[in-house]
């Protein structure tokens, strides 16, 4: 790597003060860092790593994490779509259609995460450029999660817009990175559902059934075809009873809900890929157990309350270990309430914060029909409280340590 520093350091001179393309200089600054690891102390204020390693490395972490989901979404995107026009059967899968189910999910995908990156990173050089900063680099994980938890039918244009719109408003206005009170790509997610809610809910937006690229249009769908979530599937359930199905009508058990094989927000089905990248953010230390523990907590304690509540709907009915398995519960503990600058940063404020975001999800998907998954407004609203809860924890260490240099 010596050759490439050489170069990146006879750059320098061109975007330093007075160079021709100074203009540039917080893009070339972003990649220096990113490449090399810088000798000098940021003097940017705002979300700072305390330790040996600076915060891109730390996002790189989490990019790391994500991509077990993300490799699997790929691949579901392709066998959902084969399996709806018939060319995939269950339990008739070849090695070779295996792969044409991951090229097609990699080819519909790709486009998402370009859109994603380039809006957002576009606005975020813009921004340090005008205000002469460093780059921040948490759209790093941002940019990535967006295209993890939108449907695959999302027309690009809308992406875009939702991007630019969570970054501007969700982020730069209060700071930037470190003073966002809302995690941004749930903001993206929910300016999508509220402005769109046509290409974020129903039975044709999970499932891609014309080409990548809107190529092959009018493929003909198999007998029983339904695009429909689990989740989705639940909510506008006349039957308290009802068993979810996968996209050709067969029942999806506990063991088929871990696996992820049905119809969903690209990265959010697949449970042991997104446990996979839990368990580097814990070994890495990246992400709290505590936080992630007690979403599972609150949230399968709720649903157990609603099981032996005698509540007459089909979410209430659904088994408690379900919940947990179905839709984006498991990623968004994992991936999204973890996030460092959202959520509350106590040790006792993480489980108080992780329970409430289990409790509220559940809470959600059962007595709102409108909102079958629960789990972003549940983050969205636990963001707005993190600061509170911290605040509590520490007025009441406060007054007990108080309390105890009273009565010495």
């Amino acid at each position: 790597m010596k050759w490439l520093y050489n170069i990146v350091e006879k750059l320098r001179p061109q975007f330093d003060e007075g160079g021709k393309l100074h203009a540039l200089h917080s893009l070339f600054d972003g990649f220096d860092t990113f490449l090399f690891t810088p000798n000098t102390t940021s003097k940017r204020v705002g979300a700072q790593v305390h330790d040996a390693t600076d915060s891109k490395r730390t996002m790189i972490v989490v990019v790391m994490a994500l991509v077990p989901a993300m490799l699997f979404g790929m691949y579901n995107i392709g066998y959902q779509h084969f399996l709806a026009t018939g060319e995939i059967v269950v339990g008739g899968l070849t090695w070779a259609l295996f792969w044409k189910a991951f090229a097609f999910g990699l080819l519909a995908l790709l486009p998402y995460i370009i859109v994603s990156y380039a809006v957002g990173l576009g606005i975020e050089f813009t921004v340090a450029q005008w205000k002469k900063e460093e780059i921040a680099e948490g759209f790093l994980v941002t940019g990535f999660l967006i295209p993890l938890i939108v449907p695959v039918d999302t027309p690009l244009w809308m992406v875009a817009i939702a991007t630019a719109f969570a970054v501007v408003f969700a982020k730069e206005i209060f700071g930037g990175t470190g003073y966002n009170i809302f995690n941004v790509a749930l903001i993206t997610r929910a300016f999508l559902f509220f402005a769109y809610p046509t290409k974020m809910s129903g039975d044709k937006v999970f499932v891609r059934t014309e080409g990548t690229w809107g190529w092959d249009n009018g493929q003909a769908l198999v007998d029983g075809f339904s695009g429909a979530t689990p989740l989705g599937q639940i909510a506008t359930a006349g039957d308290p009873t009802i068993a979810v199905t996968n996209t050709v009508g067969e029942p999806i058990t506990l063991l088929g809900a871990m696996n992820g094989l049905y119809p969903g927000s690209v990265g959010e089905t697949c449970v042991w890929a997104i446990l996979l990248g839990a368990c580097l953010l814990l070994m890495t230390g990246v992400a709290s157990w505590k936080t992630m523990l007690s979403i599972f907590v609150g949230g399968g304690l709720m649903a157990w309350i609603f099981n032996i509540s005698g509540i007459d709907n089909a979410a209430a009915n659904t088994p408690w270990y379900m919940h947990l398995a179905l839709g984006g519960f498991a990623f968004g503990a994992v991936f999204m309430a973890t996030d460092p600058v959202t959520s509350a940063r106590t040790e006792c404020g993480k489980w108080i914060y992780g329970f409430l975001i289990g409790v509220m999800a559940i809470t959600i998907r059962v007595l709102n029909p409108g909102y079958p998954e629960g789990m972003m407004l549940a983050i969205l609203l636990m963001n707005a409280f993190a600061p509170l809860i911290d605040w509590c924890v520490v007025q009441s260490n406060i007054r007990k340590r108080m309390k105890r240099a009273t009565v010495k």
